[in-house]
């Protein structure tokens, strides 16, 4: 049975260490990329991304597929943070709805849970541009497994 959450109720088990998350995610597609963890909050993980060569399709815009990893990096590192600490959090489900292109800057992101529970946990991502402009909304299903 999963719970809605209070907009100011802390969420997280633990302190989130934003600066462990970036250190581990520079080996990998997440650092590959440019992103960053940037903020927690009560209720909520932020990060960034920049618009470059590394995250634009061929016509010069942002890649929606670099979106939905900004999106799912949020969420694998929030519900991580979120889980009790001797459980892990693996995607099940993501969908992006992509609303407006960017050529360049960065775009951040905002991980809020939708519902946590004990078997699953539900997110939602938005995506603003630079000037604070939705370019993508995302949702994202996790599961809440054993540690292995």
């Amino acid at each position: 049975m999963s719970r809605l959450l209070e907009a100011d109720r802390a969420i997280w088990h633990g302190t989130p260490d934003l600066a462990l998350a970036n250190e581990m995610a520079a080996g990998c597609s997440i650092g590959h990329l440019g992103i960053e963890f940037t903020e927690v909050g009560a209720d909520h993980l932020v990060g960034r991304m920049p618009v470059d060569h590394r995250t634009r399709q061929p016509f010069g815009i942002l890649h929606g597929g670099a979106s939905v990893l900004l999106a799912e990096s949020l969420v694998s590192c929030a519900a991580t943070f979120a889980a009790s600490p001797d459980k892990a959090c693996v995607g099940m489900e993501i969908n992006a709805n992509h609303l407006r292109p960017v050529t360049s800057g960065w775009v951040t992101g905002t991980a809020r849970p939708i519902s946590l529970g004990r078997r699953s946990q539900v997110w939602e991502v938005r995506i603003v541009d630079d000037n604070d402009k939705l370019v993508c909304v995302s949702r994202c299903t996790m599961a809440v497994i054993e540690l292995p």
